[in-house]
């Protein structure tokens, strides 16, 4: 990298950090123009006084990289010359955005319930119009503009609990459905019952590492201490209980540990526990007391052969008693998987085993923000209550899942199989969810370099690819890893051409990073 191009990542860099702290006051841009010295110090709420958990937060995937690859697009768009001809935001799990088309079930429905006069259009399968017409049915003046209950239209939940009981061979109550917008709402509407500190001392919420940045920032922002303990990279990402026994004992020294954060299939790891696994976590759990955090968005994204998916809830219930009354949360969205939804911003909540009263608090917390978004509780009811065989949208909706999973289980091997093949990279088979984790190789030299630039030796190696190749990705800094290690994730959801491309710039990209650094290292 140039000495010139060096002074323009750290001025870049600098820049975007200033303004996601909110430090540069006086040039923001407010609304209708730009705040003058005199009128940034006069505010209320200032950088000093404001609330300093919001500060301590931190979102990797959507920070300082991904706010340069935006400018970048708009700096090509208005003809600027650069390596590249277009910026790849392979920083998060966005399918539409990378090209995937969307189910045509899920979008008729839709279609339907935001303009009933449709229903007379003979274009329509009937599957679709009883679809759309029981979620109408479902809301207040039968239309999806009014509010529904702060829990979910009742329907939906009903859809939902019918679901999870052909899923797991259980039975599902519906009153412990909460339908949310999108899984990370549900997440920290329960995480927030967590909030309390026993005599100055914080609950604890264990994390995998790496882990989704929403866990450390919602356990951030809500002032719980986070107690990490690290994924087994050399087990493909396994959960090692020895390792949770290390964590929990040492950070009974600074807090009161009470929740256990699995994510299952891995985000942003990709791998997929087994049954015997999630057993062992569970008894630990049971154990130590713990209230089970189960993020499960990923159910349907398996790919690896001899991988299976077990939801928490159903192995607990096999294993029975003690097990089967453990406190637990799962969680489940309709931004992933086949459908791949992320705007209209669907989900649910699967809460069992809660105390009473405590359920009587959650449900009033939630009603405060009146009603999840009525667009994604009708997608969600297309995700739980999909065409049936002998229905006429049966035969489509099952040929484009089937293509989707599919294409998504090829780009997982490619991935994993084409970063294996590169000099200094290191990459565990992708069994399922939508990402890779590659461990890279970073010469001294390198790393040198970072610090002398004031960044993560991977923050710096990630914004140098941006700037060379327009391959956005998001540093494993930004996840957490072990000391003196360094990965980055990315998405496997280019669509295959562009995914072919992309990994051939990691190639070339690496290639001559490691040969730069290593001759500077040499010429000492």
């Amino acid at each position: 990298m140039s000495a010139a191009l060096s002074h323009r990542i750290l001025g870049t860099r600098r820049q975007l950090v200033q303004l996601s702290a909110g430090l540069s006051r006086a040039d923001t841009c407010i609304r209708a123009g730009r705040m003058s010295t005199a009128v940034a110090m006069d505010r209320v709420i200032t950088l000093e006084n404001m609330n300093p958990h919001v500060k301590k937060m931190e979102y990797a995937v959507r920070g300082p990289l991904v706010i340069h690859a935006t400018k970048l697009e708009k700096e090509l768009l208005a003809g600027k010359s650069m390596p590249f001809t277009e910026v790849t935001k392979a920083n998060i799990g966005d399918a539409h955005a990378m090209g995937q088309k969307p189910i045509t079930f899920i979008r008729q429905v839709v279609s339907l319930c935001i303009n009933p006069s449709l229903m007379d259009d003979p274009s329509f399968p009937d599957d679709v119009k009883s679809r759309a017409q029981a979620v109408l049915d479902g809301c207040k003046g039968s239309s999806l503009g009014s509010y529904s209950d702060s829990a979910g239209i009742e329907i939906i939940r009903r859809h939902v609990a019918d679901y999870i009981s052909q899923r797991d061979g259980f039975p599902a109550d519906w009153e412990n459905i909460v339908l949310c917008a999108g899984a990370s709402e549900g997440i920290r509407g329960v995480m927030k019952l967590m909030i309390h500190h026993d005599n100055g001392i914080k609950p604890g919420v264990m994390v995998p590492i790496p882990q989704y940045p929403l866990y450390s920032a919602t356990v951030a922002e809500f002032d719980l201490h986070q107690v990490s303990y690290y994924l087994d990279e050399g087990n493909n990402w396994g959960l090692d209980i020895e390792e949770l026994n290390r964590s929990i004992e040492e950070a009974k020294q600074v807090c009161v540990p009470k929740a256990l954060v699995v994510i299952n299939p891995g985000n942003p790891t990709g791998q997929v526990l087994s049954k015997q696994n999630i057993q062992d976590i569970i008894k630990f759990a049971h154990e130590n007391k713990l209230f089970l955090f189960a993020d499960e968005v990923y159910q349907d994204n398996i790919y690896a052969q001899g991988s299976s998916f077990h939801s928490f809830k159903k192995v607990m219930m096999e294993m029975g008693e003690p097990y089967s009354n453990m406190e637990l949360a799962s969680f489940m969205s309709c931004s992933k998987g086949y459908m791949g939804e992320c705007g209209l911003r669907g989900g649910y909540a699967e809460i069992i085993n809660i105390d009473p009263a405590v359920r009587t608090h959650y449900l009033k917390s939630i009603s405060a923000k009146l009603c999840p978004t009525t667009l994604g509780q009708a997608v969600m009811e297309c995700v739980v209550n999909p065409p049936h065989e002998g229905e006429p949208s049966y035969e489509q909706f099952t040929k484009e899942k089937k293509e989707i999973l599919s294409s998504l289980a090829d780009r997982a091997k490619m991935v994993a199989d084409t970063f294996n093949s590169i000099p200094g990279m290191e990459c565990n088979i992708v069994q399922g969810a939508m990402y890779a984790f590659p461990r890279i190789e970073l010469p001294p030299k390198a790393v040198e370099a970072a610090k002398e630039q004031g960044m993560a030796p991977d923050v710096f190696y990630a914004f140098d690819l941006l700037n060379s190749t327009g391959v956005c990705i998001i540093p494993g800094s930004g996840f957490g890893q072990r000391p003196n290690t360094y990965h980055f994730r990315t998405t496997i959801l280019p669509q295959p051409d562009k995914l072919k491309a992309m990994l051939e710039k990691f190639r070339n990209f690496h290639t001559q990073f490691l040969e730069k650094y290593q001759n500077l290292q040499s010429k000492l």
